[in-house]
């Protein structure tokens, strides 16, 4: 198959990209950054260097394409994150369009089901929507669970203060996600054929209390005892703010822990449950343990 993806090589699209060429397709490898030409065919991918703002370049690089893989790579420098995402999300359907393209896998997130109250998720809602619209699509919403790799933002606390502190507490359950289980997900996705419409597809690799977040990673690095301490909304967008963040994107995260502890992010993934992927906390925590 001819496999186009987004994503340069990002912690998904990197170990998607690798697992599609030995599964033998034929990928390319959409990047911004003509440094990464290199590395991208080490891996035994094309990449196609350009913006994914500029629908004619998307649609050019679609063009006969068995299946596409879409991302909305992260961006924090603009100043409305939504509207930024709708942009990237109209550019990526006209491009899809135009090519004639027939299979995409969009890379989402739990709690894109919902129009209001999830921050920062707001935006792949619109993406979602914004895609549904090309006709005789075969669509499928990938959406991961709370990534792992968020957990090292934890790192400064817990130097500085010796706590994990989140805007919802302890005894909350949350879905977490690996990027490898995700990687293997979408390609899964992406080389099984699919007939017109929309389907849905949640990806995540363990569910945990935040409480044993606390205690599987702080026994990584030696601190079994490490606590987790439940913040309010507002002490959580000060503790951002004072870390560099915009005040919009502050509470935007601010909003989706919320939002994880009212359980309104997580209600459709509770009501369609996944077959948990293979990465579980004990495995990420030597990861983080060697980032610490």
């Amino acid at each position: 198959m001819k496999i186009i993806l987004t994503g340069s090589l990002g912690n998904i699209s990197q170990p998607l990209a690798a697992l599609l060429v030995q599964q033998g397709h034929a990928v390319t490898v959409i990047s911004s950054q003509a440094g990464r030409q290199a590395a991208i065919g080490a891996l035994g991918a094309r990449a196609a260097i350009g913006s994914v703002d500029d629908a004619a370049f998307l649609a050019a690089t679609f063009a006969g394409a068995d299946a596409v893989y879409l991302m909305v790579p992260p961006n924090f420098a603009v100043a409305d994150s939504r509207a930024y995402h709708r942009h990237i999300g109209r550019s990526y359907a006209e491009a899809v369009q135009q090519a004639g393209v027939r299979r995409v896998v969009l890379l989402s997130s739990w709690g894109a089901h919902r129009a209001a109250g999830t921050g920062g998720i707001l935006g792949s809602h619109d993406v979602e929507g914004i895609l549904a619209e090309v006709p005789g699509l075969a669509l499928t919403y990938l959406r991961p669970t709370s990534f792992y790799t968020n957990m090292l933002s934890f790192i400064g606390m817990i130097r500085a203060a010796g706590v994990i502190g989140v805007n919802y507490p302890g005894s909350t359950r949350v879905a977490f996600v690996h990027q490898r289980d995700i990687a293997a997900a979408a390609a899964e996705e992406l080389t099984t054929p699919a007939a017109p419409g929309r389907s849905v597809r949640y990806v995540a690799s363990d569910e945990r209390t935040a409480d044993e977040v606390a205690q599987v990673l702080g026994a990584a690095i030696g601190q079994p005892a490490l606590p987790w301490v439940a913040l309010t909304d507002t002490q959580m967008q000060h503790n951002l703010t004072n870390h560099g963040l915009p005040a919009d994107r502050a509470a935007e995260i601010a909003d989706i822990y919320a939002s994880i502890r009212t359980g309104a992010l997580g209600e459709d993934y509770e009501q369609h449950k996944p077959v948990l992927g293979q990465v579980k906390l004990e495995d990420f925590a030597r990861e983080f343990a060697a980032a610490f």
